[in-house]
């Protein structure tokens, strides 16, 4: 005899279910973040795909940001080879004058995401995160010298040279990915478990999978 089935699903937590999006003040949102140990264990810089074209327009993702924080624009070649062009790096006060002068960096490392919880992400979160251009200060053009000293480390053990930059750096939120990655625009952000994001005082909070 066969026996009626039921789909288990997972009972709402203290803040609701996953998906559903709060607003709270920004110390209770704080306080319901997890707090663990980081753990690099697994790490690999490939499990984040980057960089994508996720508009198919034929610029990936670094073509796109180089193209949105140009304050002259470069000439945009076939395959979007870019030359020409002016741009500011925020990590060391510096006017830079051609793309090959630029790296394009996660503000919070790829390293440190993992770190943190992307070891939890699915894949598809994990590319949204290391191509995520809904967010002004996620992924930024900067020097490819000041990048490269960087390389994957904490705010604890590296700053930019540049003081003026260094308090976005201290005071920047968990990684998170973005629901929907390829425009500069507002997004809903989600992660394993809950994070703040400041806004008019308090924080709208995103329950995302885990």
């Amino acid at each position: 005899m066969r026996h009626p089935t039921a789909t288990a699903q997972a009972a709402p937590g203290p803040f609701g279910s996953r998906g559903d999006v709060l607003t709270l003040p920004l110390q209770n949102a704080l306080k319901a973040i997890p707090v663990q140990a980081a753990d690099r264990t697994g790490y690999q810089r490939t499990s984040f795909k980057h960089w994508i074209d996720a508009d198919k327009d034929g610029c990936n993702t670094r073509a796109e940001i180089l193209k949105a924080e140009a304050f002259i624009t470069p000439e945009q070649g076939p395959n979007c080879k870019l030359s020409g062009g002016e741009w500011y790096s925020a990590y060391d006060n510096q006017y830079l004058d051609a793309p090959g002068k630029l790296d394009v960096d996660h503000r919070v490392p790829l390293a440190e995401t993992w770190d943190s919880g992307a070891s939890q992400w699915t894949a598809k979160e994990r590319e949204e995160y290391a191509n995520d251009l809904g967010d002004d200060h996620s992924v930024i053009a900067v020097s490819a010298k000041t990048n490269r000293s960087k390389v994957d480390q904490a705010p604890s053990t590296w700053m930019p040279p540049f003081e003026g930059d260094r308090t976005l750096n201290e005071q920047r939120p968990p990684a998170q990915p973005s629901a929907a990655a390829g425009a500069r625009s507002a997004f809903q952000r989600h992660v394993p478990a809950a994070a703040a994001r400041r806004k008019c005082g308090c924080c709208q909070v995103g329950l995302g999978p885990g």
